[in-house]
């Protein structure tokens, strides 16, 4: 068993960053899917579908959501499916959804440790002379 990856976002978000992780690891390591929230949706829906993929990904060792933007109509679904066995973490980006690839064996929540870890250090400044 492992932990279930969701990635909740505006759009197609979650889908580019997903592909683009899967080209650069050459894998997808763990059961993941996607919800791209559109603009227009009716959130209720959305959070209900959202509650089908934990049900699907959930195989005994939790979920870890993924959400772009805190507050957004993507992080509220998210953060309204919370439960001991559902971690979120928002602030979705490429360096996160990696480091959570590369650690697919880990707990539920040492993983959303790893996230917020990958998040953070793949904001870096590209300045002259640095």
């Amino acid at each position: 068993m492992s932990v279930g990856l969701l990635i909740i976002t505006h759009g197609d978000i979650g889908r580019s960053l997903l592909d683009t992780a899967v080209v650069v690891m050459g894998t997808c390591p763990m059961s993941t899917r996607t919800l791209g929230i559109p603009m227009a949706s009716d959130p209720e829906l959305q959070q209900e579908r959202a509650q089908q993929y934990i049900e699907e990904l959930e195989q005994g060792d939790g979920v870890l959501i993924l959400t772009d933007l805190y507050g957004s109509t993507p992080s509220n679904i998210a953060c309204r499916l919370r439960t001991e066995q559902v971690a979120v973490i928002t602030g979705l980006n490429l360096p996160m959804l990696i480091r959570v690839f590369n650690y697919p064996a880990l707990d539920l929540y040492a993983l959303a440790e790893k996230a917020m870890g990958g998040g953070r250090e793949g904001v870096v400044p590209c300045m002259p002379g640095s």
